[in-house]
């Protein structure tokens, strides 16, 4: 895989294919701490090293154990395990050295291990038969793309406290709304041909 490969296939993960506005994986914990942008931006770092990892571990427990002892249909359940592991050590990382982080996740930490949106990254580098390489940068933007979705959605979320929508709409409606309407926004990247 050529680095202008590598590039272009962090470009579209990051923007085109991002997994929050155009797959809609991952919704659970963007809805729910997109909040406050710090805290989006802690989860959004989180899961950026648990998906770079993960996709690093995963490829090498799919092509060096899972497929020689032809066991491939064993990979789900495979990969879950491993992301738990990671998820398990970030949490005791955390809780030790940035405790003020660790209670604003607060249990959206346990939730990165059964996020769709880490699964799928494994999933889809294997699926894709992407080499090493590939499947650590796919892991990587991908995780870029999820924390610049939450960061900006947490900017929106700010700017919608100080609107006054119609009274039906108040509350997590209008979150659903903006959501929407920033998932249009990043559609516009879906023409882009490099």
């Amino acid at each position: 895989m050529s680095f202008g490969q590598v590039l272009l296939l962090m470009f579209t993960a990051i923007l085109v294919e991002n997994f929050i506005f155009s797959k809609f994986y991952g919704c659970c914990p963007f809805l729910g701490v997109s909040d406050k942008p710090d805290t989006a931006l802690g989860m959004g770092l989180a899961v950026t090293f648990v998906m770079t990892l993960s996709g690093a571990v995963t490829w090498a427990v799919y092509h060096f154990l899972l497929a020689p002892l032809h066991l491939e249909y064993l990979k789900t359940v495979a990969f879950i395990l491993v992301i738990a592991a990671l998820v398990q050590f970030i949490e005791m990382f955390l809780k030790r050295f940035i405790p003020a982080l660790y209670s604003a996740l607060g249990i959206y930490l346990p939730l990165i291990t059964t996020n769709c949106a880490v699964l799928s990254a494994a999933l889809l580098a294997i699926q894709n038969d992407l080499p090493f390489v590939g499947a650590v940068a796919f892991g990587f933007a991908s995780a870029l793309g999820f924390t610049l979705a939450i960061v900006v959605f947490a900017g929106v979320r700010g700017r919608l406290e100080f609107s006054d929508p119609p009274r039906a709409f108040r509350g997590f409606p209008i979150t659903l709304i903006a959501a929407g309407l920033l998932a249009m926004a990043f559609a516009g990247f879906a023409g882009v041909r490099l």
